[in-house]
């Protein structure tokens, strides 16, 4: 199938803008410096600039041709011996084949166009999906250090019902236990942190570390806009198909075109000496000869096999079309299904949290009556903090299947 639409280069961006979150232009500061600094978009950004060019390249006539004679042997003839012989012709292609090649040619810089914009959405979909990684983590680690600072306080409680054996030793060293576990974790985020910023600095093609900002709390849109498969029509990866296509259209164009014949035109000039045996009318008198001449291609097999490719070239792009359609789709698909998911998990621990905080309450207003049984808080305090890192994971998955979703969808 193909299409007519042209595709915009700044629907590059909308489909991430679209996105509205309340860090979004944390994000979208990253990505703007990472397009600006990509090599491999500057790459291909001269590679269709190129492309343009040749458009003026191919508006030319073909060479003039010009030729310069000398009589050896000067021929005689009535008015004088021959001495030597100039010439000069140009050949015009037949009416619209320069503007076919001109057409071709646009064709391909089209396509080209399309490589950068599919490399600016694949670039802002890596730095996305980067940056949240970094944010889940941090998220983490701030979770650790607010249930390393309960624990603080928990220990702060132990020791002072030791002092009225209200507590045992074993009651401290399990939460000391449990302090030193969480410790560990954390410096293994640290350097889960340490290695997705150097991905994530590679991506902005920066050489210094950066000192990435991140809002203080993440948000999740629970009234999810409806996505619609069919605007993966609209895709910049199944446009360039189309662009292709149209190339091998153009293509065929120019090769029916060579097909025409060329007509030149052109003169020759002949220089004659004047005659000292006699005198003659027009003695010495220079000849001038204007000519007309055609190029017809004859013998045009080769013609017929270019047209016999480019009715297989197009079969084998619009396959390819489906083939890219299909795996998009069904990639789009999932990634909404993830998300709904994700969702779901996330309410999940919302609910779960603010019943381990209950349960915290209640297990803390025992404390007063000499009652509090630390175990049981501290298994109480282990829900808590499985809750609040798998609501960190939730959030997470729902921004990278967010991130899938943008770069398949068009805005």
């Amino acid at each position: 199938m193909r299409l007519s639409k042209i595709h915009n280069i700044g629907m590059v961006f909308c489909f991430w803008l679209m996105y509205v979150s309340v860090h979004a232009q944390d994000v979208n500061t990253y990505i703007e410096k990472a397009i600006d600094n990509n090599p491999e978009i500057q790459k291909l950004e001269l590679r269709y600039a190129i492309s343009k060019e040749k458009v003026n390249e191919v508006a030319v006539l073909p060479n003039t041709e010009f030729g310069a004679g000398y009589f050896v042997s000067e021929p005689e003839t009535r008015t004088g011996p021959q001495t030597f012989k100039l010439s000069a012709k140009q050949m015009f292609p037949w009416f619209g084949t320069i503007t076919s090649k001109e057409d071709y040619q646009s064709s391909l810089a089209d396509v080209a166009h399309q490589d950068v914009v599919i490399a600016k959405r694949k670039l802002i979909f890596k730095v996305a999906q980067s940056y949240y990684k970094l944010y889940s983590i941090k998220q983490k680690e701030n979770v650790l250090t607010k249930q390393i600072e309960l624990l603080n306080t928990y220990e702060t409680l132990v020791l002072k019902s030791l002092e009225v054996n209200k507590a045992t030793a074993v009651d401290a060293l399990k939460i000391q236990m449990r302090k030193n576990e969480l410790e560990g974790k954390q410096e293994q985020l640290k350097q889960n942190y340490t290695a997705e910023l150097a991905t994530f600095t590679e991506l902005l093609n920066t050489e210094d570390m950066l000192v990435v900002s991140f809002p203080e709390e993440s948000s999740i849109d629970k009234e999810q806009t409806p996505i619609n498969i069919d605007s993966l029509q609209l895709h910049p990866e199944l446009i360039k198909y189309d662009k292709m296509y149209e190339s091998v259209v153009q293509s065929e164009i120019v090769n029916n075109k060579s097909k025409s014949a060329m007509i030149g035109v052109g003169v020759d000039y002949i220089n004659v000496a004047e005659r000292t045996d006699m005198n003659v009318l027009d003695n010495g008198k220079d000849i001038f000869m204007p000519m007309v001449s055609v190029s017809i291609p004859i013998f045009n097999a080769s013609f017929k096999s270019k047209s016999k490719q480019h009715q297989l070239a197009q079969q084998e792009i619009e396959l390819a079309k489906v083939e890219r359609y299909n795996f998009l789709a069904a990639r789009l698909k999932k990634s909404i299904s993830d998300r709904k998911a994700s969702l779901i998990k996330y309410k999940t621990q919302l609910k779960n949290i603010e019943q381990a905080k209950n349960a915290e309450t209640i297990l803390m207003s025992n404390y007063e009556n000499g009652t509090l049984k630390y175990q049981d808080l501290l298994d109480v305090q282990e829900l808590m903090l499985g809750f609040e890192l798998n609501k960190v994971d939730a959030t997470l998955d729902y921004h990278l299947q967010t991130t899938t979703i943008n770069y398949l969808s068009t805005y």
